[in-house]
């Protein structure tokens, strides 16, 4: 039989969770996007839900991550911050030194 060690990881805290996969891959949908509803169906999720993680991530955050306009002559519009960017960065980074404990933790135990 084969195994493997597989984990997920959030970085939360003492009231909510701050930073996961799913809320990754939402600010980069934002990013390619350039809107919070086209981000939502993207990932196949409500607007609302995708609207609570982006409130969330603001409350949590020193600076927001995660701007809106709204309409008019120009549109509306979302952006992801430098900060949102910059957040973007390091859990990417954290998630692969993660994959790399993992790796280095399966090889040990099998």
């Amino acid at each position: 039989m084969t195994f493997r060690l597989t984990g997920r990881l959030w970085v939360e805290s003492a009231d909510d969770r701050f930073m996961g996969i799913g809320r990754l891959e939402l600010l980069r949908q934002i990013q390619q996007h350039g809107s919070i509803s086209k981000a939502a169906q993207e990932m196949g999720m409500s607007y609302k839900r995708a609207w609570d993680l982006v409130s969330s991530l603001n409350a949590q955050a020193a600076r927001p991550l995660v701007l809106t306009q709204t309409g008019g002559k120009r549109g509306g519009g979302t952006v992801v911050t430098p900060e949102g960017e910059a957040l973007i960065a390091e859990f990417e980074a954290l998630q692969a030194r993660f994959q790399v404990f993992l790796a280095a933790e399966a090889a040990r135990m099998f």
